[in-house]
């Protein structure tokens, strides 16, 4: 997974020689992102292993979604890597439903028979009867857990003190259509425009995480200053064309990516036994992978397509070209996350179990049908915490490969088996 770069063929002698700017890509995906702290929290036992001792090994960092809020609290905390990923693994492991959505019996019947009513009666009805809902569920709850928790005023002190160069959050409007990163920096970076995306260099907000982190249909949209206006904005990972961009703009010259979802299918995929028509829920899983997974995957294959290109170029062609070789590393689950969801649905509150067969959720263990969609709601304990296993483990099976990338000496890991129970709360708390 690691893409080569050209190197010298002779050792450098200078010795003061910077190391190259790490950007970090973390993704969407609801509570798939759970995935990543178990990658973080590996990352970190090797670093302290290996004798790393600078403060954090991500000084660009780029969030989106789910990813956005973990994205976040590293900024905010840059200063103590080892401290934030304990946090991070204290706050996921500690997780219900009801801390990220109203899950009670009434508010799910309520949000579930209004979304019903629009099915089958049409919006017609909705616009006379004034129910019309604006999402599936309320994630009020998030947001108090955010203003709770997080303090977004830190990452300025974090790029005052040099220990942070850039934090990158994404949102999509749903008013203009456009594909926004926001970003915070010490100093000016000139915005970059592309087709259907730009950048915005702003103060970055507890609503900025609000808006990156809705997803379509299931969270509301939030409102966001931009471009002298107000506009709606949704899950920054919808019309999200280029994931690794904002960490390249932004100065990374490696990137690590942490995946959401397997980077790409055995050959002979299981074919569905049901020969019905796909219910509601499977269609919304499969739009919601659509939406979170395949654009990484042809953004990462673009890069390594470049970096090939670029290493056939003779020396001076490469120097008269903007492109540049970018050191690519990728940790993904290796298992099928929707599988791993349907293991754990029975963990869901009852309320949302029953909403959730409403729109055709149904069976158990690797046969549920709409397990997709349970992957992004399943904000439980029992299927948090495989899912930080499981990210420390796929982490731990590329030992070699990160090692390399981070330039650590190779070295068996000695992990702490407290980290596969709980994280220390003192480095995320701290803002509290």
């Amino acid at each position: 997974m690691l893409q080569a770069v050209p190197k010298p063929s002779m050792p450098l002698t200078v010795s003061n020689r910077a190391p190259p700017v790490t950007g970090l890509i973390l993704t969407g995906g609801g509570a798939r992102a759970a995935y990543q702290v178990g990658v973080l929290a590996a990352i970190a036992q090797l670093r302290r292993d290996a004798g790393a001792t600078q403060s954090n090994p991500f000084p660009v960092i780029s969030g989106t979604s789910a990813g956005a809020i973990n994205a976040a609290t590293l900024a905010c905390h840059a200063d103590d890597f080892d401290g934030a990923v304990d946090g991070l693994l204290h706050l996921w492991q500690g997780l219900h439903v009801e801390d990220i959505y109203r899950a009670d019996a009434f508010q799910a019947v309520k949000s579930g028979a209004r979304w019903l009513s629009m099915l089958s009666l049409g919006w017609a009805l909705a616009r006379w009867t004034r129910t019309r809902p604006r999402s599936l569920l309320d994630n009020m709850p998030l947001r108090e857990l955010l203003m709770r928790y997080l303090d977004m005023g830190r990452i300025d002190t974090m790029l005052d003190g040099a220990h942070l160069r850039a934090l990158a959050l994404t949102g999509s409007s749903y008013t203009s259509g456009q594909h926004v990163t926001f970003f915070q920096t010490r100093h000016h970076i000139v915005p970059w425009l592309r087709e259907q995306r730009m950048a915005v260099q702003t103060q970055l907000t507890q609503a900025h995480l609000m808006a990156s982190s809705a997803i379509p249909f299931i969270f509301p949209a939030e409102k966001l200053d931009f471009d002298g206006s107000r506009e709606w904005f949704g899950d920054g990972s919808m019309r999200q064309s280029a994931p690794i961009s904002p960490a390249v703009h932004l100065g990374a010259e490696r990137v690590l990516v942490i995946g959401a979802g397997r980077m790409k299918e055995p050959e002979g995929r299981r074919l569905a036994s049901a020969q019905d028509h796909p219910s509601m829920a499977q269609i919304a899983g499969h739009a919601l992978s659509n939406i979170f997974l395949d654009a990484l995957a042809v953004d990462v294959e673009r890069l390594r397509r470049i970096n090939r290109t670029l290493a056939l170029l003779p020396r001076e062609a490469r120097a008269a070209t903007a492109l540049r070789p970018i050191d690519l590393l990728v940790i993904a689950p290796s298992r099928r996350l929707d599988d791993l969801a349907g293991e754990h649905q029975a963990s869901l509150p009852p309320s949302v179990r029953a909403m959730l067969r409403a729109v055709g959720v149904s069976g158990k263990g690797q046969a549920t049908s709409g397990a997709a969609l349970v992957s992004y709601l399943l904000f439980e304990p029992s299927f948090v915490g495989e899912l930080i296993n499981l990210g420390m483990s796929d982490t731990l099976a590329k030992r070699a490969e990160v090692q390399r990338f981070f330039g650590w000496p190779a070295k068996a890991p000695q992990i702490d088996p407290a980290l596969l129970r709980k994280g220390r709360s003192a480095g995320f708390a701290a803002s509290a």
